[in-house]
């Protein structure tokens, strides 16, 4: 659904402005297979999105300033830029998927190659066509102070904890069993992907970051939040029994290790393309988003060192992996890019 606005000072038929939700971005255009498991086929809502984009957004005029939904970062489609604002011009110009083409050869384009959509797209969609709280009210519940015993008893009965700090905090010191989503990185995108939709959320936060944190979860519809731990991990000062801490180490400290008698095994939790490009020599790919359902191939008996591009998404990793008992799990820090700066060798994945 694509909104116009009018200046009306300045003319009432030249919209001023039109927000374009999820159907033209700054550089792109939606991403028509977020939809298939509900029944409807990319092919169909590719054909759509395209008349929408032919018969009603490239029929406004070029000075027309364009507002997408979403930008750089996002799932929503596969070349965002980071721009915020753009015109009906320029998009015409140079966004490649509005380039001179049959219907057709725009279905083959937009449907091609997408990235894996995230699983809380369809739970978001289905919310959509629900009546729901407002956020507002979501966060009365959500922004609930919670003492260690209450959070220990939400834990007893299921409920999942997600540290949002920095990794290198997380890995220093955190909740046996929590999980690491820091603020910093694309942290909705991954609550979506690791949490679970049906139990409880306890957020353990940097004093003043619960706010922040509950209310990206909100906006995407998990506004199952219980609380969060009052004082953050001061409140674990005298529990140092409740305690994990994750082993950080440097591309060279690695480098020795993949040389010793009982070197650890590489887990690369990026996505496929990704490793396709450069991977460590004898490294096992995970993808992030299907490790926990994949955590059987991940050895209990022998050392694990994860990685990904920079070290975000290795510390939710490292995280899943103590969650589900490997006690030998240690964080790569700087990723693959670190190992990169430190000219240590990468390989193609089929040779790897």
């Amino acid at each position: 659904m694509s909104i116009l606005a009018y200046d009306l000072e300045t003319s009432s038929t030249a919209p001023h402005a039109v927000f374009t939700g999820d159907t033209l971005f700054i550089g792109d255009v939606g991403r028509p297979d977020l939809l298939a498991s509900l029944g409807w086929t990319a092919t169909d809502l590719a054909s759509m999105l395209y008349d929408s984009l032919h018969l009603k957004l490239l029929t406004l005029p070029d000075e027309t300033l364009v507002y997408p939904a979403h930008g750089a970062g996002s799932a929503c489609g596969r070349n965002l830029s980071t721009d915020r604002v753009s015109t009906i011009g320029i998009q015409r110009q140079y966004n490649y998927a509005l380039q001179p083409m049959s219907k057709e050869s725009f279905v083959d384009l937009v449907t091609a190659d997408q990235p894996e959509a995230p699983a809380y797209f369809v739970y978001d969609a289905l919310l959509n066509r629900q009546e729901r709280p407002t956020l507002d009210s979501a966060l009365d519940d959500a922004l609930k102070p919670l003492t260690l015993d209450r959070v220990l008893e939400l834990i007893d009965s299921g409920a999942q904890v997600v540290d949002v700090r920095e990794s290198p905090d997380f890995a220093g010191a955190h909740l046996a069993g929590s999980l690491n989503i820091g603020l910093s990185g694309s942290y909705a995108n991954w609550c979506g992907t690791i949490l679970n939709r049906n139990e409880p959320i306890v957020i353990v936060a940097e004093p003043g970051g619960e706010n922040e944190a509950a209310v990206r979860l909100g906006r995407i519809g998990f506004d199952h939040v219980a609380g969060y731990l009052d004082g953050g991990m001061q409140a674990l000062a005298s529990r140092s029994d409740l305690l994990g801490r994750t082993e950080r180490v440097t591309a060279a400290t690695l480098a020795e290790q993949l040389e010793s008698a009982e070197p650890p095994l590489v887990l690369d939790v990026r996505a496929e393309s990704e490793w396709m490009d450069n991977a460590i020599a004898g490294s096992m790919l995970i993808p992030l988003n299907h490790l926990a359902e994949r955590i059987d191939e991940a050895p209990e008996d022998r050392s694990v060192v994860v990685h990904c591009r920079t070290g975000y998404r290795s510390s939710i990793a490292a995280s899943i992996l103590q969650k589900h008992g490997r006690s030998r799990v240690a964080d790569l820090v700087g990723g693959i890019a670190a190992w990169e700066a430190s000219k240590l060798e990468t390989v193609s994945a089929a040779n790897s």
